[in-house]
């Protein structure tokens, strides 16, 4: 187990910004991607890292981005520090394995999210309404359900600390214009499918996700992560029963202990004990084990 990357310092870089996992710098022609070990809850950065997570994002968000390539190309350039421009190679420990080097694109401001099966805020809407982002559903599901097909469910794209806003798809055409907003959806909808396809066969089930989208000149590319514990919920299938919530390989235990807590759910987050830490790290490299079958040194 490597020493938790909190915080990446390249101080021969430029730092772009960072978000709650990631710290992207500016290399001129390109960005640099570098995935940290920090975790967030209920929009929250937790200020305890878990060991090897961003590695571990990064090792899934390639190997799907590989999968994914006939469908949809994707803002990867490289992801081997030996092929990264020489002002990177000081960095070249911390970088290894939990950096991509990617084209830059204009990131559409939509998050494309992407449900298989009925949890979490589509539960709660449903469970309100029978309808998700004006999606009308059967009636009588259950919570967990697998819904008779995936949905495109959209929401906007909230600042660091501030929550999404789901949204319809008439918003999307409004906010991105016709065109895009049908690529991206039929787009999402196709990722999503193809993963949940594959992910099944190797015991897991996706249940819901979400997808970035960024523009160059006419060109629609994947960006970010794809089809990671962080961006979508993933159930163990062989312990899947609907009617309630499931056992999951994402930050579950991290979840349960702060709603265990008295704490009002805005920052700063409180301490995570060490055995939350330790599970919650096995729960994401079970993920990456079970999907590639390999640990990847882990």
């Amino acid at each position: 187990m490597m020493k938790p990357v909190s915080e990446t310092e390249f101080s021969e870089l430029k730092l772009l910004k960072r978000g709650k996992v990631r710290d992207v710098y500016d290399l001129g022609e390109y960005l640099l991607m570098v995935a940290t070990d920090r975790i967030s809850a209920f929009d929250v950065v937790m200020p305890d890292p878990v060991p090897d997570k961003g590695t571990i994002l990064t090792q899934i968000s390639l190997f799907w981005f590989d999968i994914m390539q006939p469908l949809v190309e994707n803002h990867v350039i490289a992801k081997d520090v030996e092929q990264y421009p020489s002002v990177c190679r000081p960095y070249a420990a911390v970088l290894q394995g939990r950096s991509m080097l990617v084209k830059k694109a204009q990131p559409l401001p939509i998050e494309c999210i992407v449900r298989g099966y009925i949890s979490g805020s589509g539960w709660k809407e449903y469970s309100d309404s029978g309808a998700v982002c004006g999606i009308q559903l059967p009636g009588g599901l259950k919570e967990s359900q697998q819904l008779p097909e995936p949905i495109f469910t959209p929401s906007t794209k909230a600042e660091l600390g501030e929550h999404d806003i789901n949204i319809d798809f008439t918003e999307t055409v409004r906010l991105i214009g016709q065109t895009p907003a049908e690529k991206i959806r039929d787009l999402s909808l196709a990722i999503y499918k193809k993963g949940a396809t594959l992910a099944a066969e190797r015991g897991i089930i996706i249940a819901d996700t979400k997808f970035e989208f960024g523009q160059i000149d006419d060109d629609i590319l994947l960006i970010d992560e794809i089809l990671t514990p962080d961006s979508s919920r993933f159930w163990p299938k062989e312990s899947y029963r609907p009617g309630g919530s499931q056992k999951s390989y994402d930050k579950q235990y991290v979840r349960d202990y702060l709603n265990s807590l008295d704490w009002d759910k805005k920052a700063p987050g409180p301490a995570l004990p060490e055995t939350v830490v330790v599970k919650t790290r096995q729960k994401y490299l079970d993920a990456l084990t079970q999907l590639t079958g390999s640990s990847h040194g882990l």
